[in-house]
């Protein structure tokens, strides 16, 4: 299917006029972020009906496409939070109904599959395949980067069909659309810039005021990054950071001798905006977010453990990524009765979530079936209630 290469306004206008005016439509993007903070967007694919389109943003303003995101056409997805995230972000505003394939599929045997592997296995069709070393940004595109582009949104529709028509078949189809309506709905954007210092891996073998400085200076960090528009390691890097974190330096002298902190990257005021985090940073009482797992009741612990592994032998038996119907984390989350524990609504607390209080509440039980396996046993009568065994 050969692709249109959209570049002016009245052309995408007349696409738009089409796609509000369909049932249905396929997206994708390619963008880069390596040398920014905020993600390029390089390009745009849809298709519809027969049709495929390869929108340029660089010549045109991507903000058009706001009219079909508002509308309620459904968006067909492959794997979507980085492209939601970046078409809110230039856009204005993401699609506002997504089918996900990668999601939907996971409801039917599938593990986080990739586009092309999906497709493999349902159209026996090889994709051609990606260089990741590609620049999006550079005009012309060659004819493999067009071709591969279009590869991207050519097969979503059929893909659409026929997982759609498989989770009908299984029952699954309200579960599918509850997780790609929890995908759309997902923050997603830059990172808090107080929070910035927890993206930092060694930062929980600091201690005292070694984490206070860390926070305050990372917040620094992530906030001139920001304005620039440069990667946060541009500003500073995380050997630097560290290394600030533990002297805590007082003068531009002692910010020099700390390891990873380089010449060029200080200049200016840059240095005494660093002490002065530094100094800030000396004088809070910070703590490292405490591990879900170590919130949860001591004497509950050893349930995390048993119900993660009955869930993981329940999603093997019936053919759904575990990470669907219930991570650790949010069977902690629901011990810990949070919120917006996921496994407390919806779909998951029908299937699981509500086996999992009868587990804690002693009405149910895990023991071994006669082949090792876990299964759930009644201890007591369910009144109005299904079990997990009934519901897949």
């Amino acid at each position: 299917m050969s692709a249109l290469w959209v570049n002016d306004p009245k052309t995408l206008e007349a696409i738009l006029d089409e796609l509000v005016a369909v049932d249905r439509y396929a997206i994708d993007t390619e963008f880069h972020r390596e040398k920014t903070y905020y993600p390029q967007l390089a390009l745009v694919q849809i298709s519809w009906r027969d049709r495929i389109a390869l929108i340029d943003p660089l010549a045109i303003d991507p903000r058009q496409l706001a009219r079909l995101f508002e509308s309620s056409v459904l968006a067909v997805v492959h794997a979507a939070q980085q492209d939601l995230e970046i078409l809110e972000l230039t856009c204005g505003v993401a699609p506002q109904c997504i089918f996900d394939t990668q999601l939907s599929a996971g409801f039917l045997g599938y593990s986080t599959p990739s586009l092309a592997s999906l497709v493999q296995s349902e159209f026996k069709v090889s994709l051609p395949k990606a260089d990741r070393l590609t620049d999006w940004l550079r005009r012309p595109l060659s004819e493999a980067q067009i071709t591969y582009a279009a590869s991207d949104v050519e097969y979503l529709l059929g893909l659409h069909d026929r997982l759609s028509e498989r989770l009908v078949t299984q029952g699954r189809q309200e579960w599918a659309k509850q997780a790609c309506e929890e995908l759309r709905i997902r923050p997603r954007g830059p990172v808090e810039p107080p929070l910035a210092w927890l993206k930092i891996k060694e930062v929980r073998a600091l201690r005292g005021r070694a984490r206070g400085v860390a926070q305050a200076v990372a917040e620094w960090r992530e906030r001139k990054a920001m304005a620039a528009d440069i990667p946060p390691r541009r500003v500073l890097s995380d050997m630097a950071l560290l290394a600030i974190a533990q002297k805590m330096p007082a003068n531009e002298t002692e910010l020099m001798q700390s390891r990873g902190v380089e010449a060029r990257q200080i200049g200016g005021s840059v240095a005494t905006e660093l002490i002065a985090a530094v100094q800030v940073g000396a004088n809070r009482d910070v703590q490292l977010p405490v591990n879900e797992s170590e919130e949860v009741e001591r004497d509950l612990r050893p349930a995390v453990t048993l119900i993660s592994a009955w869930v993981s032998e329940l999603a093997r038996q019936h053919h759904i990524d575990v990470a669907l119907l219930a991570t650790r984390s949010d069977i902690t989350a629901l011990l810990r009765e949070q919120p917006e524990a996921r496994l407390a609504v919806g779909w998951r607390a029908t299937i699981v979530g509500d086996d999992i209080k009868r587990i804690i509440s002693g009405d149910a039980g895990i023991s071994f079936d006669v082949r090792g396996g876990l299964r759930l046993m009644e201890t007591n009568p369910v009144i109005g209630g299904s079990s997990i065994s009934e519901q897949l």
